[in-house]
């Protein structure tokens, strides 16, 4: 099977990886690291859309699906926040300046960043959930004028966990959006908020009739923050979840990640929660 790819315009296999090359490798946390990727001799750059995934292949040892973290403005580069949970993303962990990996992609429908505009923007994210957002936000300041209130509510097991901490401060320090902060365990020289995310929620301002919200973090996570924004007005329609699952083949292929009748590889990973709330209470899905 061949279809036409989307960064070079010709016809390519959907399974065949292309060569990109390490350009700097970033230590984040200890599990967490930062690859920035540039196209290998011959290749094209990828164009894609904030929330979108590629698959990132570790030569001789497996691929595993990857969110994009980095700004889409920067079409020459490509960033990759990984947590290393596997051999796969301990091989990539591995990686230095220079060397070589193959990627799919990309795959995936993205955030509504379009469809926002003139919306208040709620943006909810708990650990690691902040690298596939981080793209919206870039996007979203970008163009800041097209948007109303717009919040980042970022929620981490511990201070030391917290994910891009200079560039939250950074964001922080800014006037047009609101940065709250909040950790489950605080260290004794914590001197921020202790709670789950949720406990945010009054502390920012929003129209519930005009909002858009964009969460991704851990399942059980997700259906608390979107509970809560339902009891407060905002329509499920507008509540948007990026649904990280385990991928093997990224086009709708093996059925790996299917869920229920939805395969996340083929009709998400973002959704939102009118179309797959009713499946957060299904065990075994």
């Amino acid at each position: 099977m061949a279809i036409r790819s989307e960064a070079t315009g010709s016809l390519s296999d959907p399974m065949t990886p292309r060569i990109f090359v390490v350009e700097r490798f970033r230590r984040e946390l200890h599990d967490t690291f930062t690859l920035e990727l540039t196209p290998g001799p011959g290749m094209a750059p990828i164009v894609y859309r904030p929330g979108q995934f590629n698959m990132l292949y570790a030569m001789g040892v497996g691929e595993a699906p990857i969110s994009i973290s980095g700004d889409p403005a920067q079409t020459g580069q490509l960033i990759h926040t990984i947590r290393s949970v596997g051999a796969v993303t301990e091989a990539l962990g591995r990686l230095r300046s220079g060397d070589a990996l193959g990627l799919r992609g990309p795959y995936g429908r993205p955030w509504p960043v379009e469809a926002a505009a003139g919306n208040d923007v709620l943006i909810i994210a708990g650990g690691i959930g902040l690298a596939p957002l981080r793209p919206a936000i870039y996007c979203l300041l970008a163009e800041r004028h097209r948007y109303g209130r717009v919040a980042l509510l970022y929620g981490a097991r511990s201070p030391r966990e917290i994910l891009y901490r200079r560039q939250l401060e950074r964001w922080r320090a800014r006037f047009d959006i609101e940065v709250e902060v909040t950790v489950d365990r605080a260290a004794p020289e914590w001197r921020g908020s202790v709670g789950v995310v949720t406990t945010l929620l009054p502390r920012v301002q929003f129209d519930p009739d005009h909002t858009t919200v964009m969460i991704c973090g851990p399942e059980v996570m997700m259906r608390h923050v979107a509970r809560d924004l339902i009891q407060r007005g905002v329509a499920e329609e507008q509540i948007h979840l990026s649904m990280e699952r385990n991928m093997k083949c990224a086009i709708g292929f093996c059925g790996h990640c299917q869920y229920g009748p939805k395969f996340i590889c083929r009709d998400g990973p973002v959704f939102d929660f009118h179309s797959i709330g009713g499946l957060f209470g299904v065990r075994e899905i």
